[in-house]
C-alpha cells in the first residue's frame, strides 16, 4: 500500500462516497436478510397451523369465543417464541459472515488502498494481481502478462490472455499477471449480476439437506394420514365437527415436519457460532453436517503442519558455498516483481532488506504462473541489463544453457551433478531450494520465448520449521477418524521428509506418476497414497475427486488460487482468513487461523452442532409420532374427545420449550470420536421404537383412567395432559444420550428448561389459566399415578435404549 509506481490518482474518498450513494454497494444480490416481519410469518406457513386458525375463527363465529381466542394465543405465542429463535439464527449467522469479507486494492486520493469490495464504485480504478477476483466489470488500462480465468462467464477452462482495451468481467480470476482495470458496472448491473438475478445460482443441496427435506415429507403423509383417521373416528362419534377438526389439526402443529429444516437452521446457527469461537467462520450452515462426516482431510504443509513463515537458511552457488551473488540476483528478482504476492518473496526481501538496490532500474517483467512455475525480471544497472530468473528448480533448468561455476561460465552438463547433488541433499532435510539464474540482455522489453540460454547461478535455501506440536495433532486428528493427506504443488523430497517426520507412513506419488494412471488406478491408489507432490492445479483437483469417488468424504483445505479447482470438488472447502480472494469466496468455512488445532476444534464443534440437531430431530419426531398414535387409538377407545385442541396446543407449546435449548447441550465425548453422517433409516428408527414405547404408557394410562377409576373426562383429560408433558419433557434426559442418563452431564439450559416447563405443567391447574384450559387439580392418588408411570415410562427407555445403541448406532 501507499505511494504507487505509476501516476493514476483515481477517485478522491469524498467522490467516492457520494457515488456509493447513487450506484449504491457494489453486491450481486442483496443479503438473504429477513425482515423481522417476514421471519414472524415465517412461523405460521405450516399449513395445519393455517387450517387451524381458521377453524378456530370459524368455531368463535359458531359462539365458541373463548376457546377460539385461547387456541389463537398459544399458536401465536408458540409462533413468538419460534419467531425469537429463528431471529437469533438468522442476526448470528449474519454477524459471522461480516467477519469475512472479500477485499480488493483500489486508488484513491492518489494512494492505493484495499477495501472491500463491496464499496468499489463506478469509476474506481482497480489493482489486480495473482490470486484476486475481479470485484467488478470494467476495462482494462494497464496490464502485464495478465491472464484471467473466465470459466465463469464463457465455460472456457484455460485462462485468457488480456490486452490494455480488454474488457474484465465479475467474479472471474487473475491467474498471472498484473492489471489496472477501471471500473465500469458495479453489482447487479454487472453481466455476473444479471445471470444470478436470471437464474438465482447457489450451491446445490447437500445430502443433508437433500435427506431432511425428503424425511420432512414423510413425516408429513404420515402424520396427514393419522390426523384424517383421527377427524373421521371422532367426527364420526358425534364428538362434534368443529371441535374434531380443532383437535386434529392441533396434532398436526405438534408434529410440524414442514418447519423442520428451519428448526434445523436455529441449531446449525447456533453451532456456527461457537465454531466461531474456536477459530472457524462458517459461511453455509449445511456445510456442518459434511464438516461433522469428514473422514479425510487434505492440506499443503505450509503453516498447517509448518510454522508458516519462510526463513532463510542459506544462499549457495553451484558448489554449495555462501554467494553473495545469489542473495542480490534472488533479492533484485523479488523486489521488482508486481505479480503473485507469495510468502517466498517476502522472506527474501525481509532477510536482504539492508541491500541498496538503487543503482537497479526495472525494465520489464514476466509474471510467475502455475505452469511455468518462475518468473522473469529484466533490470538495468549502469548499462548493463539483465534478466534474472527464479523458480522451482526442474522449471529453472529447463531455460538454462550454462551454469556459473566458481569464477567461470561453463556448459551446464558440466556442473548439473554438483547442482543435483545440492538439491537432493538439502531438499532430503526438510529444505526448500529456489533456484535463480540470469543472463545479459540487450532489449528493453521481454517476451516469455527470452527465457532461455541463461546462467544457472544456484539457489536459495529456505526452511519452514515443523510446528512444535504437529505430530500430537496429526495423532488427535487421527483419533477422531479423520485422516490426513498432503497434497502440494512442492518438491516431492520436501513433502516427505515432512510426512516421515510426522509418521504418516504409506507411499508418496508425484505429478508425473499422476499423469500416467488411468481414473480408475487413480481410485485404487488414493488410499494407500499419504503424499500428493509436485502437483499442477488441474491434478490436485484430480486427486480430491478420485478421493470423494474412493468413499472418502473428504475436506479440502486452500488458500491459493492453486487450490480453488480442488476446493470445489471438495465435499467441504476449508479456506483460511488471509487467503486470496477467489479461495474464501469458494470456502464453506473459514479459519480465523491455519494450523491444525483451530481444525480440530472445529471439527469436534461441527460433530456437536451435527449431533445436538439430530437430538432434536430424534425427540421431536419420536414424541411427536408417539403422540399421534397415541391420539388415534384413544379417538377410538376413549367415549369423548381425549384430548381438548386447546390442551394440545398448550402441551405442544410446552415441550417446544423444553426442547428449545438442545443446541445449547453437552455431547458426550465419545459420541464425538468418529465421523458423523445423516442417516434417514436410523432417525425412523429412532422415531418408530421411542415413539411406540411411549404409546404404550399412554395406553396404561387410558386404561387406569377408564377402566379401574371411571375417571371424568375432565380428570381423564387433565391427567392426560400431565403424563403426556412429564414423559415428553424428561425423557429429552434419557435420550439426549447414549449413555445411562446419570452419567450424562447435560447443560444447565436444558436443566432449566426441562424442569422450569414441569413445574409450570403442575402450577397450571391452579391458574386462572388452568380454568380456561378446562384443567383440574388432580388429588394425591392420581399425582401418584403420574409418578409411577414416569418412573417406569424412563427406566423402559433406558432398557430399550441399551439394546437399540447395540444393534444401532448413529
Amino acid at each position: 500500500m501507499g505511494d504507487l509506481p505509476f501516476d493514476i490518482s483515481g477517485l478522491s474518498s469524498e467522490e467516492a462516497r457520494k457515488r456509493l450513494k447513487k450506484y449504491g454497494y457494489n453486491r450481486v444480490k442483496e443479503r438473504s436478510r429477513l425482515a423481522d416481519w417476514e421471519i414472524f410469518l415465517n412461523q405460521f406457513k405450516n399449513p395445519y397451523t393455517i387450517l387451524l386458525l381458521f377453524t378456530a375463527m370459524l368455531s368463535a363465529f359458531l359462539g365458541e369465543k373463548t376457546d377460539a381466542l385461547i387456541i389463537v394465543g398459544i399458536v401465536l405465542t408458540g409462533g413468538l417464541l419460534d419467531f425469537w429463535q429463528e431471529r437469533q439464527a438468522h442476526r448470528a449467522v449474519e454477524k459471522l459472515l461480516s467477519m469475512v469479507k472479500v477485499r480488493s486494492s483500489v486508488i484513491r486520493d492518489s494512494k492505493e488502498m484495499e477495501i472491500p469490495a463491496e464499496e468499489i464504485v463506478p469509476e474506481d480504478i482497480v489493482i489486480l494481481r495473482a490470486g484476486d477476483m475481479v470485484p467488478a466489470e470494467g476495462v482494462l488500462i494497464k496490464e502485464k502478462d495478465l491472464f484471467v480465468n473466465e470459466a465463469l462467464m464463457t465455460g472456457e477452462a484455460y485462462p485468457v490472455e488480456k490486452k490494455v482495451g480488454d474488457y474484465l468481467y465479475m467474479a472471474t480470476h487473475v491467474v498471472s499477471g498484473f492489471g489496472i482495470m477501471k471500473v465500469l458496472k458495479t453489482g447487479k448491473d454487472t453481466e455476473y449480476g444479471k445471470i444470478v438475478e436470471k437464474l438465482k445460482l447457489g450451491k446445490g443441496e447437500t445430502d443433508f439437506e437433500r435427506g431432511l427435506r425428503h424425511f420432512g415429507y414423510v413425516l408429513l403423509e404420515t402424520a396427514t394420514i393419522l390426523i384424517l383417521l383421527v377427524l373421521t373416528i371422532n367426527a364420526y362419534y358425534g364428538r362434534g365437527v368443529i371441535n374434531s377438526l380443532l383437535f386434529a389439526l392441533s396434532l398436526g402443529i405438534g408434529i410440524t415436519p414442514v418447519l423442520l429444516p428451519a428448526v434445523v437452521s436455529v441449531g446449525l446457527s447456533y453451532g456456527a457460532r461457537h465454531m466461531a469461537r474456536k477459530g472457524a467462520i462458517v459461511k453455509r450452515l449445511a456445510s456442518i453436517e459434511n464438516f461433522g462426516s469428514m473422514n479425510l482431510l487434505c492440506c499443503d504443509k505450509t503453516g498447517t503442519l509448518t510454522v508458516g513463515k519462510m526463513q532463510i537458511y542459506a544462499f549457495k552457488n553451484v558448489l554449495n558455498e555462501d554467494d553473495q551473488k545469489v542473495a542480490l540476483f534472488a533479492y533484485v528478482n523479488s523486489y521488482f516483481q508486481t505479480g503473485y504476492k507469495n510468502p517466498i518473496d517476502e522472506a527474501i526481501i525481509e532477510r536482504m532488506r539492508s541491500q541498496d538496490l538503487s543503482d537497479f532500474e526495472k525494465l520489464d517483467e514476466l509474471p510467475y504462473d502455475f505452469n511455468r512455475k518462475r518468473l522473469s525480471v529484466l533490470v538495468k544497472k549502469g548499462e548493463e541489463k539483465f534478466l534474472i530468473t527464479k523458480g522451482a528448480y526442474s522449471h529453472l533448468l529447463e531455460v538454462c544453457s550454462y551454469a556459473q561455476l566458481g569464477g567461470e561460465v561453463v556448459e551446464l552438463q558440466h556442473a548439473l551433478k554438483d547442482i543435483e547433488k545440492i538439491y537432493t541433499d538439502y531438499s532430503r532435510r526438510g529444505f526448500r531450494l529456489i533456484a535463480v539464474a540470469f543472463k545479459s540482455m540487450e532489449k528493453e522489453h521481454i517476451s516469455y520465448s527470452d527465457e532461455k540460454g541463461e546462467i544457472f547461478l544456484g539457489f536459495v535455501i529456505m526452511h519452514d520449521p515443523l510446528r512444535e506440536d504437529a505430530k500430537e495433532l496429526v495423532r488427535e486428528l487421527s483419533s477422531l477418524g479423520v485422516k490426513l493427506k498432503i497434497i502440494t504443488g512442492d518438491n516431492k523430497l520436501v513433502a516427505q521428509y515432512v510426512a516421515e517426520e510426522l509418521g504418516l507412513g504409506g507411499n508418496i506419488m508425484d505429478g508425473n506418476d499422476l499423469q500416467n494412471l488411468s481414473e480408475e488406478a487413480l481410485i485404487n491408489k488414493v488410499r494407500e497414497t499419504s503424499v500428493f507432490a509436485e502437483l499442477s492445479p488441474s491434478q490436485k483437483d484430480r486427486v480430491v475427486l478420485a478421493l470423494r469417488k474412493a468413499g472418502y468424504t473428504v475436506g479440502y483445505l486452500g488458500d491459493g488460487i492453486n487450490d480453488v479447482s480442488a476446493m470445489r470438488s471438495a465435499d467441504v472447502a476449508i479456506s483460511v482468513e488471509n487467503a486470496v480472494d477467489v479461495a474464501k469466496e469458494s470456502a464453506d468455512i473459514v479459519l480465523l487461523r491455519k494450523d491444525l488445532r483451530t481444525i480440530i476444534d472445529a471439527v469436534l464443534e461441527g460433530r456437536k452442532t451435527f449431533l445436538n440437531t439430530m437430538k432434536y430431530l430424534f425427540l421431536q419426531t419420536s414424541s411427536n409420532f408417539g403422540n399421534v398414535f397415541s391420539m388415534a387409538g384413544a379417538s377410538l377407545i376413549v367415549p369423548f374427545l381425549p384430548m381438548l385442541p386447546k390442551q394440545v396446543l398448550m402441551a405442544n407449546l410446552l415441550t417446544d420449550t423444553a426442547v428449545m435449548s438442545i443446541p445449547t447441550d453437552e455431547v458426550d465425548r465419545d459420541w464425538t470420536k468418529s465421523p458423523k453422517k445423516w442417516d434417514m433409516n436410523f432417525i425412523k428408527r429412532f422415531m418408530i421404537t421411542f415413539g411406540l414405547l411411549s404409546s404404550v404408557f399412554d395406553y396404561i394410562t387410558f386404561f387406569f383412567l377408564l377402566y379401574i377409576v371411571g375417571a371424568s373426562s375432565d380428570i381423564f383429560r387433565s391427567t392426560w395432559f400431565l403424563e403426556g408433558l412429564f414423559t415428553q419433557i424428561l425423557v429429552i434426559l434419557s435420550l439426549r444420550t447414549k449413555k445411562f442418563f446419570l452419567k450424562s452431564k447435560p447443560s444447565g439450559l436444558l436443566l432449566i428448561t426441562v424442569f422450569g416447563v414441569g413445574l409450570v405443567g403442575i402450577i397450571i391447574p391452579f391458574t386462572p389459566l388452568g380454568k380456561m384450559l378446562e384443567l383440574r387439580p388432580l388429588s394425591m392418588p392420581f399425582y401418584l399415578f403420574v409418578f409411577l408411570v414416569v418412573v417406569f415410562y424412563l427406566a423402559s427407555v433406558e432398557i430399550v435404549k441399551r439394546f437399540f445403541y447395540k444393534k444401532y448406532d448413529l
